[in-house]
């Protein structure tokens, strides 16, 4: 049991970690590729497309498994992304972007798979949603955290610093945390393994659709806000910092919620609601009525200090605004979809290589969906980018209503870790 709660606490300090960097990285992102190199929605479209590249070799950690246990690979790929978040403040250009972003794609997707594996491989499958819960709310609050410190220092430092900071906060943290990755159980292992069985088609299936719609919203939302509304860094900011605020809390109350209803029930209302938030993107920004009044957001300060600056909002981005917050709060509902993995693995050596393949598939339509989506954006409008969204949650809908989730089997826990 000591072991046990020393890999967890390990596992949520890296996840509180990751959480930090990236929050801070993705908040400012699409503000610096627009403000400070200028860039257009094909553009954004296609740095996205290609960070996602490294996703597609998700199945890699399967394969490192076989050589150093999942915390061990968390922890190198922590510092490999914090390296990336880095080098993002020397770029001037799209190719300098591109690579920054792909080494920063590498260690992040890395790491999601690792650590995630490695919870399920610590914890016993009636407790797994409650704790993948607890970890998304210990990134929440690592959220609230980056959020306050973009606050605190953009305006003074300029988005450049304000990524070498970050950039070098988390590869101290990862090389000071890697040591205590130490495993507390071992799974048999073997080389000669098939990654891709048939009996977990649905979850390949929802894994691939999700993240469709998760590339769909996180590529082009921010960038509608950021382009069609003149939204400024430090109000997608504010989105995020509420985002966490509410994850905080509620991301626990996820996990106890799918352990009690089901993982089939609860991403299917999620489904559902995710389906009227991609509608809202499709119809409100052209619907005229909600271009006036023209209301003004009171900003903050505290004596001459800046926290937020008071910006104009019309209703319907008001209305978006409110839309973006529920998606990222739903977000949290995608524990769900490990959880349901964790109950149909037909061992635990199945998890690491399925949960990276399922990363993998994922991944196949992060690459293809924003390049797709930026050219149906300039060429069709934007509405039409977010209207195969609700196509593509519809889809997932459809296949959640066939979930049939098996009595849950105790982790074979095989010998001490190494």
């Amino acid at each position: 049991m000591r072991r046990i709660r020393a890999a967890l606490i390990v596992i949520m300090l890296n996840n509180l970690l990751m959480s930090l960097g990236f929050g801070i990285w993705q908040s400012v992102f699409n503000n610096f590729a627009v403000e400070e190199l200028g860039f257009r929605a094909d553009q954004i479209g296609l740095t996205q497309a290609i960070r996602e590249i490294p996703g597609l070799l998700g199945f890699l950690v399967g394969v490192l498994a076989l050589l150093v246990v999942e915390m061990r690979i968390a922890g190198i790929a922590m510092v490999v992304m914090g390296v990336g978040i880095f080098m993002t403040a020397a770029v001037h250009d799209l190719a300098g972007l591109v690579v920054a972003t792909l080494v920063m794609s590498v260690g992040f997707h890395f790491f999601y798979t690792s650590n995630a594996s490695a919870a399920l491989l610590t914890v016993e499958p009636d407790e797994a949603p409650k704790v993948l819960g607890r970890l998304n709310s210990v990134g929440a609050l690592a959220g609230i955290l980056g959020m306050l410190f973009i606050f605190a220092t953009l305006g003074a430092w300029g988005y450049r610093t304000l990524f070498q900071v970050a950039g070098a906060a988390v590869v101290i943290g990862g090389l000071v945390l890697l040591p205590f990755g130490r495993q507390p159980v071992r799974i048999q292992r073997t080389w000669r393994r098939t990654p891709l069985r048939r009996h977990y088609w649905l979850y390949y299936a929802l894994q691939f659709l999700m993240g469709s719609r998760r590339h769909i919203f996180g590529t082009f939302a921010v960038f509608l806000l950021v382009q069609e509304y003149r939204v400024t860094a430090q109000t997608i900011t504010l989105l995020f910092l509420i985002n966490s605020l509410i994850g905080t809390y509620f991301h626990q109350a996820f996990g106890k919620f799918v352990a009690r209803y089901g993982e089939r029930w609860v991403l299917g209302g999620h489904f559902v609601l995710l389906a009227l938030v991609f509608l809202g993107y499709t119809v409100i920004p052209t619907l005229g009525v909600l271009e006036t009044p023209t209301l003004q957001v009171p900003g903050v300060n505290v004596g001459g200090w800046v926290l937020f600056p008071a910006f104009p909002a019309t209703p319907g981005l008001l209305i978006l605004l409110g839309l973006f917050v529920v998606d990222n709060v739903l977000f949290g509902f995608s524990i769900a979809l490990e959880s349901y993995f964790q109950k149909i693995a037909l061992g635990p050596e199945e998890i690491t290589p399925n949960v990276a393949m399922g990363q993998t598939i994922n991944h196949i339509a992060a690459v293809v969906v924003p390049v797709v989506g930026g050219i149906v954006w300039e060429t069709l409008g934007a509405q039409y980018t977010f209207l195969a969204g609700v196509v593509i949650v519809l889809s997932s809908l459809v296949l959640t209503l066939q979930m049939q989730t098996p009595r849950p089997k105790p982790l074979a826990v095989l010998s001490a870790g190494r």
